[in-house]
């Protein structure tokens, strides 16, 4: 976990909230939180749960009893006090909904394993037994027993503010007229103003309570912070559900019999930078570092430094210029009437002379010349990924029994960069397809083996990896990506997931007629049309994208938590 941002205008609440950003994610993507939204959700798994989330309030109606009693202000004893009114009041809102359904609570006071983790660490935490076994010996004044009844709200308000959270995710996805949705009041309670204040009074209460605390307690109010998230995350993750749900992807398509094939962009996909920029900035340091060692004077197999830097400016400056002149030409295609997969292969086909034409001014500068296959090595554990990519792939390879295969498509000029940036520590590199540089004796030539350079041969790559897949049983192809380069393939994938869509690809979505749906609200409608006994359907060329944020919502959506 990195420093807090304690001084932001949020505060540490926020801060904290800010870094769950993951943790909320793997929430709203657990079968439990997909078949609530969708309202098809059986009526028993829904009673547990509520069940187990009774069982949490009377545990924090005793931890705001405690966090009262070691508090010394009179304001806050009494914020702290009219919290924990509310909690029971809640308790009896869930008993009156549940009776309004005709439903009824089990008997007796059973709790599962997951809400057992969440109760114990709650309580512990506002006890202060975790707390004097991180800080032994510190609380023998008044005002250090004061800074336990922070900690307490600590672990309290992730559960408050996931909930909001989450039931104002699912509220924003229900249909306007979905009055027969079997949970929508249960729903509606949760994401409303009052259940919002709730939470917002136990965070502005927790940044009060915090002003006081030194960077080591503060670093411990972050892990309690990230401990109680995470055991909501893996509560939401443990409810039972007896019915198919369209979540995890691989658990319904990834086995002996079938396949999951996934396939992935790398550029602006996986790195957070372009590969070719960083390979050519590495190239003009190796000429730093050359003509330094040679006292400023440049030998003949060397390229001035200048000279190296002005051709980089100008082969960038004027690719980008034809790329957008190119993309203009396109848009001045007739617009279809639905979606049109052949025409839009035909407009594509502009971008291959321009993209072959670039590789072919780069081999002819040689900026690339020179490369040592330990400078590659070198950018590929400086660059940097998108967050949440690696952790993705590193989880496809623990997966055991389940047939998953990774691959990557990219035109990238160095196939090397991107198997030894996947390569760091123990994991493994992704099959990779792209472009590679020539090398003598682990020098560069400067050439590029041009193998993938355009729209239609990523497509054709795509095309030869789902039909020579290892599996023997049918593939269920994902196609991962964000530009223009992979729009035919991410059309062509039985499922196409876009993050952040470019503006380019936006209005080539409304001049060849497919469309863009977030990833959840398409998963919700998946899971409203599954049906007893079936498994969700997904067809490639059917001119829907689905559109997400991060991988972190790829990661929820195909191997779930």
């Amino acid at each position: 976990m990195g420093g807090l941002a304690i001084r932001d205008e949020g505060g540490i609440a926020q801060s904290l909230w800010n870094k769950s950003t993951n943790e909320s994610i793997f929430a709203i993507y657990t079968p439990y939180m997909l078949s609530l939204a969708s309202g098809k959700l059986d009526s028993g798994s829904f009673l547990h749960c509520i069940f187990q989330d009774l069982r949490f309030l009377e545990a924090s109606a005793e931890a705001f009893e405690m966090a009262e009693e070691f508090s010394d202000d009179d304001d806050d004893k009494t914020v702290i006090r009219k919290i924990r009114k509310r909690v029971l009041k809640k308790m009896e809102m869930f008993r009156s909904i549940v009776h309004e359904w005709g439903f009824e609570l089990p008997a007796g006071n059973i709790s599962d394993r997951a809400m057992i983790k969440c109760t114990d660490f709650l309580l512990a935490t506002a006890s202060g037994k975790s707390v004097r076994e991180k800080f032994p010996g510190k609380f023998a004044t008044p005002f250090e027993k004061t800074k336990l009844s922070a900690y307490a709200l600590a672990a309290m308000a992730p559960s408050m503010r996931i909930q909001s959270f989450l039931s104002k995710e699912i509220q924003a996805v229900l249909e306007p007229d979905e009055n027969i949705h079997l949970y929508k009041k249960w729903i509606d309670s949760l994401a409303s103003k009052k259940f919002e204040d709730s939470a917002f009074q136990i965070e502005e209460l927790l940044d009060k309570l915090t002003v006081c605390l030194t960077g080591e307690e503060l670093q411990f109010v972050e892990t309690i912070y990230h401990k109680a998230m995470k055991l909501q995350v893996d509560f939401f993750s443990a409810q039972p559900i007896i019915q198919n749900t369209v979540v995890p992807l691989y658990q319904a398509h990834g086995s002996n019999e079938h396949n999951v094939l996934i396939c992935s962009g790398f550029d602006m996909t996986c790195s957070a930078v372009d590969s070719g920029a960083l390979l050519a900035d590495v190239a003009i340091i190796k000429s730093s570092k050359t003509v330094k060692s040679n006292g400023d004077e440049p030998n003949d197999d060397v390229t001035s430094l200048d000279n190296l830097r002005d051709i980089w400016s100008g082969l960038h400056g004027q690719y980008v210029e034809e790329y957008e002149k190119c993309i203009d030409n396109i848009m001045l295609s007739e617009k279809v009437t639905k979606f049109d997969f052949e025409s839009l292969c035909e407009a594509l086909e502009q971008l291959s002379d321009l993209e072959k034409m670039g590789n072919l001014r780069v081999d002819n500068s040689g900026v690339l010349k020179g490369l040592h296959m330990d400078d590659i090595k070198w950018a590929a554990e400086h660059l940097i990924f998108q967050d949440g990519c690696l952790e993705f792939f590193r989880e496809i390879e623990k997966q055991e029994n389940v047939g998953i295969d990774a691959h990557i498509l990219s035109y990238c000029w160095s196939g090397d960069l991107i198997r030894s940036a996947f390569n760091s520590g123990d994991s493994k590199c992704p099959n990779v397809y792209s472009n590679e540089l020539l090398f003598t004796e682990s020098i560069s030539t400067g050439e590029i083996l041009k193998k993938v350079q355009s729209p239609i041969e990523k497509l054709q790559t795509f095309n030869h990896i789902c039909k020579n897949s290892n599996n023997n049983g049918p593939n269920l192809s994902v196609y991962i990506g964000g530009s223009v380069e992979d729009l035919l393939c991410l059309l062509k994938a039985d499922i196409g997931i876009v993050i952040s869509p470019s503006a380019n690809i936006k209005k080539l979505g409304g001049l060849f007629g497919f469309s863009f749906v977030p990833l959840f609200s398409g998963l919700v409608k998946k899971q409203r049309e599954l049906t007893k006994g079936s498994s969700p359907c997904w067809k490639g060329l059917s001119g829907t994208l689905y559109t997400v944020s991060s991988w972190a919502e790829i990661h929820a959506f195909i191997l779930g938590v």
